[in-house]
């Protein structure tokens, strides 16, 4: 196992873990990334409405799983989360995510 596969594969089974637990997917895209394709099923709040929006997000009383373009603005949403008591990790790029 190379270091990329440790790395990886770890991601990957935490995705996992959070859809067994019920997770939703959160996606932080802006609306034109957003209306150029998601996952179905996913939520759309823009990373620059997160912070108006953390209380919607509360009530849906599940993890989270975040995804944008890349995994750079999932990964400020999610420690943003993270901060405000909800369960949340970076799922990365929308569409690697969509694959699996």
């Amino acid at each position: 196992m190379g270091l990329f596969d440790f790395i990886f594969g770890s991601k990957k089974q935490q995705v996992k873990s959070f859809v067994e637990k019920g997770a939703v997917i959160l996606d932080v895209r802006t609306q034109r990334e957003w209306d150029n394709g998601h996952i179905n099923d996913s939520i759309h709040i823009p990373l620059d409405e997160l912070k108006n929006r953390v209380n919607e997000i509360k009530k849906f009383n599940k993890p989270v799983i975040v995804v944008c373009q890349s995994g750079i603005r999932a990964t400020k949403a999610v420690n943003f989360l993270n901060l405000n008591n909800i369960e949340a990790i970076n799922g990365g790029g929308w569409a690697s995510l969509k694959t699996k």
